[in-house]
């Protein structure tokens, strides 16, 4: 089994491009993350005011149900969430995969796929859920991988 864990959500194969990325790099096991409600086009349709995603992600506080279908995560002491961002913030239910899993002892690190935004509000997010479950967990400094270029300096930076 590999020492690190890579959970990815991917609504357009973006992000999921660059999870498997970063996964053969660190010779990772890889696991997507699936909403209980998969999204449909109209759901991610982010012009539409009332569309689902953009309901969602203006809901303080709000999380969106997943599956809880993870591996078991004891023999892993690195794990790495990859998102795309959504409105500034990971999709809401980066928050949910948060709460589910037990990050205590462990090495986080998260990143993203973004067409415009930068990371600092989406690490800020990241860390006070981590904060909020009161887990005995190393934050690493997240990032926006958006091209193959990004991702070896990212790798080293982490405290893996």
């Amino acid at each position: 089994m590999a020492n690190t864990l890579v959970l990815y959500y991917s609504a357009t194969g973006t992000t999921e491009k660059m999870a498997k990325l970063v996964a053969q790099k660190l010779g990772a096991d890889i696991q997507a993350i699936h909403p209980v409600q998969p999204y449909t086009k109209d759901d991610l349709n982010w012009r539409d005011k009332s569309s689902r995603a953009t309901t969602e992600q203006h809901e303080h506080d709000s999380r969106v149900p997943v599956k809880d279908d993870f591996p078991d995560l004891s023999g892993y002491d690195n794990i790495i969430i990859a998102h795309p961002i959504w409105w500034g913030i990971p999709p809401r239910m980066i928050v949910d995969v948060i709460d589910k899993l037990d990050l205590n002892g462990k090495n986080l690190a998260s990143f993203a796929t973004s067409g415009g935004s930068d990371y600092e509000r989406s690490q800020s997010l990241i860390q006070r859920t981590v904060d909020e479950n009161h887990y005995d967990v190393h934050v690493n400094q997240g990032a926006v991988l958006n091209s193959t270029a990004d991702v070896d300096p990212w790798l080293k930076s982490l405290n893996f």
